[in-house]
């Protein structure tokens, strides 16, 4: 490739015995850019280290002496790494050569791209890959009762998402993020917020880039492969802390990043969704309920996330009202040196608290 861009791929395992070994070899045959490889592991009891330890000559490898959380840990990663752009990368994820060039061509597209993502496809555990792969993710859209789902998710791979297109945001399971976004959304020197823990952090990424004028790429041309673990109809099959955090984040990243224009909007899909998950938690999730308690123990800490972030909100309320639909939405991909991204800024947008 013509350009030098370095790209850092950041992973973090635990107990991804499993996946790992075949993951960073697809990393390291990867075509085109330079590439490093940051990986931290939160503490893995299950063979994970032994497998790091060998590409300790190829990758730079931190080992976290307790499970940091998803988020931390890939901040740590983030912190350590030093390219231009960073691909954020789930161990059970399988590249095919010319998925970080790919993105890379795509994300240089336009300045204002701040995330690529590109095709993601289904594959089991073993990494076997069916005869008619249905698809994984090709970008997250949300719904107006803040439900943030994989568009294309278990469809067929019969010929779509064929083409460039913008989109809400992207999985971070296979996301690459442009540094100067990274540096420009981060909170308190986060870029993934840590009150998270795990699950949900890439969807509060994704919002809070784009309220702050920052969008989101889809590209065909970048392909890939991902055991998906968490999916709509299989919860009551995930482990317990996972559900908690579920609900908790749930709210956490409303309380972050949500308009009063957007619930005045909504605020009656948004109600019946929440009543939904509180009776859940009531009914069936009874360990679940500590979500609450968890929101209110960090209402501070979140409230003041909030305000740094709309102090900084570079968009309007009609921009943001247009991406919250039942069905995905998607706008068309600039043409290279296009400015089609500035329509979508306000200088003059008032502040919200």
């Amino acid at each position: 490739m013509a350009s030098n861009d370095l790209v850092s791929v950041t992973l973090v395992t635990y107990n991804s015995g499993r996946y790992i070994k075949r993951c960073l070899e697809s990393v390291l045959a990867q075509k085109g850019p330079q590439i490093e490889i940051v990986v931290v592991d939160n503490n893995s009891t299950d063979g994970t280290r032994d497998i790091l330890e060998r590409y300790e000559d190829r990758c730079l490898i931190l080992y976290n002496s307790s499970n940091s959380g998803f988020a931390a840990a890939q901040n740590q990663a983030i912190q350590l790494s030093r390219g231009d752009w960073v691909l954020t990368l789930n161990p059970d994820v399988l590249l095919m050569p010319y998925f970080i060039q790919a993105l890379l061509e795509a994300g240089r597209l336009d300045n204002r791209i701040g995330t690529v993502c590109g095709k993601l496809l289904t594959m089991s555990p073993d990494f076997d890959i069916d005869a008619k792969p249905r698809v994984d993710s090709t970008g997250i859209y949300f719904t107006p009762n803040l439900r943030h789902l994989d568009r294309g998710s278990l469809e067929i791979d019969n010929g779509h998402y064929l083409k460039r297109e913008y989109v809400f945001g992207a999985t971070a399971a296979a996301a690459l993020y442009r540094r100067s976004m990274i540096d420009d959304i981060s909170i308190d020197g986060e870029f993934f917020d840590t009150d998270f823990f795990v699950y949900r952090e890439d969807a509060d990424v994704a919002w809070r880039a784009q309220l702050l004028g920052w969008r989101c790429l889809y590209t065909p041309y970048a392909r890939g492969y991902h055991v998906r673990a968490v999916l709509p109809g299989n919860r009551r099959a995930l482990p317990k802390q996972i559900n908690m955090h579920s609900v908790k984040n749930r709210f956490l990243m409303r309380i972050k990043n949500m308009t009063s224009d957007l619930y005045r909007k909504h605020w009656l899909s948004i109600t019946a969704r929440d009543l939904v998950v509180v009776s859940c938690c009531l009914v069936y999730e009874h360990y679940s309920l500590r979500a609450f308690g968890k929101v209110l123990q960090s209402w501070r800490r979140v409230w003041s996330k909030r305000s740094e972030i709309m102090a900084r909100r570079r968009v309007t309320d009609e921009y943001m009202a247009g991406w919250f639909h039942y069905n995905p939405v998607s706008r068309p991909a600039p043409k290279k040196g296009s400015a089609a991204l500035a329509p979508a800024r306000s200088d003059t947008q008032v502040a919200e608290s």
